[in-house]
């Protein structure tokens, strides 16, 4: 059973593609017709593009691994925040850093960096900073959440990608080619796909759009999780249960190397 539902895309205007004069041919086999200028975008094979992004998206979460979301554009950076926020996944709504993934352990001393300023605040060191001092500590630790704030407990590069506006995020997606990390998208009428692991066919500037796509992926990443502690919870039940099972036998095999050595002990003093 598909997870998507037909006549939701097509109430969010999902199927709406870019100017014909402005489209890439390499979206072709995406679209369905041309109305007024525009390209339509072929909504059974967006669902089906949905539905397997969404299940790849749920066996990643489910494994514990992390999906960086990407999104920049206006439209759809605040929906982006809160919809990766509440599937526990990092985001850079903000601008994507050069090297962000290639240059990813000079981006980790940066997030130390911000993790030393909110100790200097925590053991007092920063009240004793002049108040100019204090001003800058303040500007550069702002600049540093607002750029890096979400990935902070990001740890290790992220196992996948996924990108909405992939002409305005192509650095991302390029690092991540580069990385061999796997990239979803959605990708408009005028996009390359060619980059891109997970095509998404679909209308990347509308709110609603935008949102009625993330609102199935972020569903399919919830499912991963729940199964993920649900899996969790089971192994912590059978791991004494088993601990328990295994004192019987235990014990067996201590009183019987027990017996050994007092029947070794009476033979012994037989003979003396």
């Amino acid at each position: 059973m598909s997870r998507t539902n037909f006549q939701e895309l097509l109430d969010a205007g999902v199927h709406f593609g870019h100017l014909a004069r402005k489209w890439n041919p390499k979206m072709a086999p995406y679209i369905f017709d041309q109305k007024n200028g525009i390209h339509i975008i072929d909504l059974h094979k967006t669902i089906g593009k949905i539905d397997e992004a969404a299940d790849e998206m749920k066996q990643l979460a489910k494994s514990g691994r992390k999906i960086l979301f990407v999104a920049t554009k206006k439209q759809a950076k605040e929906l982006v925040k809160e919809k990766a926020t509440a599937v526990n996944m990092p985001s850079i709504t903000e601008r994507w850093a050069g090297g962000m993934l290639t240059n990813f352990p000079t981006i980790r001393k940066a997030v130390k960096k911000m993790s030393t300023i909110d100790k200097m605040k925590e053991d007092g060191t920063f009240d004793k900073l002049a108040k100019r001092e204090r001003l800058q500590v303040d500007r550069q630790r702002a600049k540093l959440e607002k750029n890096l704030g979400s990935i902070r407990d990001m740890s290790r590069l992220p196992s996948a990608l996924f990108v909405i506006d992939v002409q305005k995020e192509a650095n991302a997606v390029k690092e991540a080619n580069r990385l061999n990390i796997p990239v979803f998208a959605m990708v408009d009428t005028c996009c390359d796909p060619t980059p891109i692991d997970y095509v998404i066919p679909a209308n990347d500037d509308a709110t609603k759009s935008i949102e009625c796509v993330l609102n199935v992926l972020c569903a399919a990443i919830q499912e991963g999780l729940d199964e993920r502690k649900l899996e969790k919870d089971k192994e912590a039940v059978e791991e004494p249960a088993a601990d328990e099972a295994a004192k019987p036998a235990a014990a067996r095999k201590l009183r019987a190397r027990k017996g050994g050595k007092d029947a070794e002990e009476k033979a012994e003093e037989a003979a003396e």
